[in-house]
């Protein structure tokens, strides 16, 4: 039935919201005020990653033309990567879409994000920096002071 994926992408999407808006209310509660603040640090770093898609649910088929001439539309593509099994070579699955700035990624991500390519709806959400390799870091407040 179509309503259980719904459902859950929909119940994934609140989890994700209540959880960003939970780390922005912590982060914003250990921030100080910018008056005490150091001249360097009066507001929260940007991610440099807010350009990077990452495109789950590609059909077997995609390639990074197709790809790149989905996501084009919404601005300026600079690098369209699809990853490959290593042992078949099939896709799979997914890839990650650079835009040359973050307006054009967000642009690109509200609008395709459940849309169907080639027969597939995609998943689309910023992709995060990751060394190959290594594992994801998330970083903790410490509640020591």
């Amino acid at each position: 039935m179509a309503l259980r994926p719904l459902f859950s992408r929909v119940r994934l999407a609140h989890l994700i919201h209540h959880h960003h808006h939970h780390l922005r209310s912590s982060l914003s509660a250990a921030t100080p005020p910018p008056d005490e603040s150091p001249p360097h640090s009066s507001s929260l770093p940007t991610q440099p990653s807010n350009s990077k898609l990452f495109v789950a649910g590609l059909s077997w088929s995609a390639d990074e033309r197709s790809l790149m001439d989905a996501f084009s539309s919404f601005g300026t593509v600079t690098e369209v990567r699809i990853m490959y099994d290593k042992n078949s070579g099939r896709s799979r699955g997914f890839g990650f879409v650079h835009f040359s700035n973050g307006i054009e990624a967000k642009c690109a991500k509200d609008a395709m994000d459940g849309k169907v390519m080639l027969g597939r709806p995609l998943q689309i959400s910023f992709a995060l920096d990751r060394v190959r390799g290594a594992p994801v870091i998330v970083p903790r407040l410490s509640t020591v002071g």
